[in-house]
């Protein structure tokens, strides 16, 4: 195999445990660092976040790449830009399509079961997922900020949302917590009356996103001076003119 460039990597931590599946041995990353779940939650404080990463590591001389293992989520990476190097990014809505390996199975299984709801060790750790430790969990971060009866309505907003969903989908990628997490998927789906399903991952991209090769079909190249944008079709991603705010 080719010996990859050197890399700066940009993790989402929902992905830590699959991950270091496929990072042994990985001496080409010479900067790693890893950004919480919840800046999904402000998609524009996400983007500032990551921006100002990118700038801070576009600095070294040493890399080749800085490699982002996002989607496009909530387009808070769309706008992400770098001066100096490349940045690579897998084509994808969100982490779904990257535990499933492609764009393209994940757009397969929504079309077979559009009310899966994915379930991953990092989403359920960070209770992020319906069910009855997600409710506790809301309870009582929202109370820091609203008032009761703000937390309940919020709450009930949420569960309202729970109810366009049917089955609770564990994705294994074969991790050290994926028997106890898939359990805990399992009796969500109790607790909630839905179905469960458990489906075998795929690592493929998550991989090559590490190791190489980054082909067009399954990775977004933005070149030093370009931005990430939304594409409204099968690509997703692309790459665009750095839109400079007045």
């Amino acid at each position: 195999m080719k010996t990859p460039p050197p890399i700066a990597l940009f993790i989402c931590d929902v992905f830590e445990e699959e991950l270091a599946l496929v990072t042994p041995g990985a001496t080409h990353i010479i900067e790693q660092r890893v950004f919480e779940i919840a800046l999904h939650d402000r998609p524009e404080v996400m983007r500032g976040i990551l921006q100002q990463a990118v700038s801070e590591v576009d600095a070294r001389d040493d890399i080749a790449a800085i490699v982002l293992v996002y989607g496009l989520c909530g387009l808070g990476t769309v706008g992400l830009h770098s001066m100096r190097h490349p940045l690579v990014i897998p084509r994808a809505h969100d982490c779904r399509a990257v535990f499933l390996g492609s764009k393209e199975e994940f757009a397969r299984r929504q079309e077979a079961c559009p009310g899966c709801y994915y379930y991953t060790p990092g989403w359920n750790l960070a209770r992020r997922v319906p069910g009855p430790d997600r409710v506790e969990f809301l309870k009582e971060s929202l109370s820091e900020r609203f008032e009761p009866e703000d937390v309940e309505f919020l709450i009930e907003s949420e569960q309202d949302m729970w109810r366009s969903y049917d089955t609770a989908a564990f994705i294994d990628l074969g991790t050290a917590s994926a028997a106890r997490e898939a359990d805990y998927t399992r009796a969500c789906a109790k607790q909630l009356g839905w179905n469960f399903e458990l489906i075998q991952g795929d690592p493929a991209l998550l991989h090559d996103l590490i190791w190489g090769p980054w082909d067009d079909s399954r990775y977004q190249i933005v070149p030093p001076g370009q931005q990430l944008g939304h594409s409204p079709d099968a690509a997703i991603m692309r790459s665009e003119t750095i839109k400079i705010k007045p």
